[in-house]
C-alpha cells in the first residue's frame, strides 16, 4: 500500500513492460550482494531471484521459439534460446533500459564502477524476471520478454547464433559427436565476495577440455567453452 500513490519504480516498470503488485519483490531484485555484505540488516540480495529468473526466461524463450518457428530443429532452437538468454544479451538489454542506475550497491562496488559492470546488469535483469515470475507468474515474464527480448530475433538466422555463443556451439558439437553434454566445474574463486573472479573447467566425458575465467560464472563458462572449442579445432588440424 505504501507504493500506491508514490511509486519510485514507475519509470523502470514502464521500461520493462510490467508493473509489480508487490514492489518489495522488485526492490529485492535490485539489491546487489555487495550491499548485503556492507549492511547485513538490509536482508536478502538478488542472487536467489537471479537463479529463478534464469529458469523462467529459458521457459518463456523456449515456448516462444517452439510456437513461432515450427521449421527449426532442436539444436537450432537451443542456439537461439541461448542467444536470447546469454550474458551478452542480458547486459545489452539491461544497459538499454539503464538498469544499472536502479541497482542498490555497496559503497565499494559503486566506486569501482559497479553500475556499469555488464555482469551486474545482466544478473539484475535475471533477478527482475525472477521477481516478476513470483509477482505475476508466467504471464508477467511473457510481457517482459515481449517488450525487451524479441528484437534480438529480428533478421537472425539460427546459424548466426553459433558465432557468439561458445557454450551453445560446444554443446551442439559434443551432443552430435559423443551423445552427451559438456559439464562446467568451478575450479576456484578469488577476490572479495562482491567482486569475485571465477575459474571454470569445461569437461567432456569427465575429462578437462578447456578452462576460462570471468567476473561471473556465466562469463567464465563461456570462456571455458571457447577454450574447449579452440582445442577441438587444433585437434582436427
Amino acid at each position: 500500500m505504501k507504493y500506491l500513490f508514490n511509486n519510485p519504480y514507475r519509470k523502470l516498470e514502464k521500461s520493462i513492460g510490467y508493473s509489480f503488485r508487490r514492489k518489495s519483490l522488485l526492490a529485492n531484485a535490485l539489491r546487489h550482494r555487495s550491499l548485503r555484505f556492507e549492511r547485513a540488516e538490509d536482508g536478502e540480495d538478488n542472487q536467489r531471484l537471479e537463479f529463478l529468473g534464469d529458469a523462467a526466461l529459458a521457459l518463456v524463450a523456449g515456448d516462444y521459439l517452439f510456437r513461432n518457428f515450427p521449421d527449426l530443429q532442436e539444436g537450432e532452437m537451443t542456439m537461439l534460446r541461448s542467444r536470447l538468454s546469454s550474458g551478452k544479451a542480458l547486459a545489452q538489454i539491461g544497459q538499454g533500459i539503464q538498469l544499472g542506475d536502479w541497482l542498490q550497491l555497496g559503497k565499494g562496488e559503486q566506486k569501482s564502477g559497479g553500475r556499469r559492470r555488464p555482469s551486474n546488469v545482466a544478473d539484475a535483469l535475471e533477478a527482475v524476471i525472477g521477481a516478476a515470475y513470483l509477482d505475476g507468474g508466467v504471464r508477467a515474464v511473457i510481457r517482459i520478454f515481449t517488450k525487451l527480448f524479441l528484437f534480438l530475433l529480428e533478421g537472425v538466422e539460427p546459424a548466426d547464433a553459433l558465432q557468439d555463443n561458445p557454450k551453445g556451439l560446444l554443446q551442439e558439437i559434443v551432443q552430435r559427436k559423443w551423445k552427451t553434454n559438456p559439464h562446467y566445474r568451478i575450479i576456484r574463486q578469488s577476490g572479495p565476495a562482491h567482486a569475485r573472479i571465477f575459474f571454470v573447467c569445461a569437461e567432456i566425458n569427465g575429462a578437462a577440455a578447456g578452462s576460462g575465467e570471468g567476473a561471473s560464472k556465466r562469463d567464465a563458462e563461456q570462456n571455458a567453452a571457447q577454450d574447449a572449442l579452440n582445442k577441438l579445432a587444433e585437434e582436427r588440424n
